[in-house]
């Protein structure tokens, strides 16, 4: 079973935010033993990201009830059993251990826990650990097996590489809000981000693939390696096909609000009751479309028989389009439209979303039980199966220290 693959493996986590956390999180949900390593007083910074916090079932006012309720699974200082959304997000199955590693004695506990992991995390600005003697080189010295993984803005050379940088940054200066939202003349026009931190999500994606690779290359040399992964990189790499069609056509992507750059009619229409996706992906799909909308006019147009013609044309399309959803509900065109194969999809709030019946069926809602904490909802992992094992939930700060 994949959730145990990585059983054996050691990783020191010493990310914070969400690029790192969220390939250690992926790590830990492989099987990986993951030693989340923490400032004693604060933490990874995402532990005060909120509200919403959830506050632990075993807490009288701010505080845990007891010295140390149980055991090693309270905070050590047996304090502030909270934790935000944004935190749990991103750190369950790991263990929390209290560090502080800018004073010597620090380090050289961190340095005997790196003697003996087979992976390290770390997502501070380049240079920033070899003050400390836990850069690459010095830990290569004592453990030559190691993979070290570095997350940075920049990477760990070229003109920026001593900048910082957050995800929203890279959105901008990779090209993503350059072609997202409204176009020019229309209302709302203007960059817009996405509405989650897309680039630390798919930093932590490349990065966790990065690992496996080292991991598995491993095996067959022996040594380990440093792996410098920079979310301009990532940033860069996520236009994908907008990124290929510049390079291709020398032609800057423009804002297109909800429509797609290559696909027509691929956007959001308004319906007498509300909105709905329409995804046509090809011409025998709009040919289908036409007939359920009862426009075959649209189908004898020149200008619409292929993909190419409708995005040439795509304003005069729209136009149409728009007059045409209002005449019927969401419901009565979904219906229509399954009934046809033509493609489409709703736009739903997080409450739809996990009261969906697919959704539900492929249990992407499942629990994590923590002794102080409670119940924790998470999300599962897609790239497992539902989980027939418990989820391991995230720590309170420090709350591993003396077991590891």
């Amino acid at each position: 079973m994949l959730h145990r693959a990585l059983a054996g493996i050691r990783v020191l986590d010493l990310s914070r935010i969400l690029a790192g956390p969220w390939c250690t999180q992926n790590l830990a949900d492989l099987g990986a033993d993951v030693v989340k390593v923490e400032h004693p007083e604060r933490g990874d910074d995402t532990r005060g990201w909120g509200p919403p916090y959830m506050v632990g079932e075993h807490v009288v006012g701010e505080h845990v009830a007891g010295e140390h309720v149980a055991g090693e699974h309270a905070a050590e200082d047996g304090s502030d059993a909270r934790m935000s959304a944004y935190f749990i997000s991103c750190n369950r199955g790991k263990r929390s251990v209290a560090i502080d590693y800018g004073k010597p004695e620090g380090a050289a506990r961190l340095l005997e826990l790196a003697r003996d992991a087979d992976v390290l995390v770390e997502n501070y600005k380049a240079g920033t650990l070899k003050r400390y003697g836990l850069d690459y080189v010095s830990l290569k010295a004592v453990n030559p097996r190691l993979i070290y993984l570095s997350i940075t803005g920049f990477g760990q050379d070229g003109p920026m590489a001593d900048k910082p940088g957050y995800d929203y940054v890279f959105q901008g200066m990779g090209g993503l809000m350059s072609y997202t939202g409204q176009p020019d003349g229309t209302p709302g026009a203007g960059p817009l981000r996405t509405g989650v931190a897309v680039v630390d999500v798919s930093t932590g994606m490349y990065a966790t693939s990065a690992v496996l690779a080292a991991l598995y290359q491993r095996q067959h040399t022996g040594e380990g390696q440093h792996l410098d992964i920079a979310l301009l990189d990532v940033a860069v790499a996520l236009n994908a096909n907008q990124g290929a069609n510049y390079l291709v056509s020398g032609n800057n992507p423009q804002r297109s609000g909800n429509a797609h750059p290559n696909c027509a009619p691929y956007e959001v229409f308004r319906c007498a009751d509300g909105h709905l996706i329409l995804a046509i992906g090809n011409d025998a799909q709009f040919a289908r479309f036409c007939d359920v909308a009862g426009r075959g006019d649209l189908m004898a147009d020149p200008r619409y028989l292929t993909n190419s013609g409708r995005i040439e044309n795509i304003v005069a399309l729209r136009a149409v389009l728009t007059d045409v959803f209002p005449a019927r509900t969401r419901e009565e065109w979904t219906r229509a439209f399954d009934a046809a194969g033509v493609p489409w999809g709703p736009i739903n709030t997080m409450e739809e979303v996990f009261a969906h019946p697919q959704v539900r069926h492929r249990q992407m809602q499942q629990t994590a039980r923590h002794p102080v904490m409670g119940a924790i909802p998470m999300v599962r992992n897609p790239m497992l199966p539902a989980n027939p094992n418990p989820l391991q939930p995230p720590p309170l700060l420090g709350e591993h220290t003396h077991s590891v």
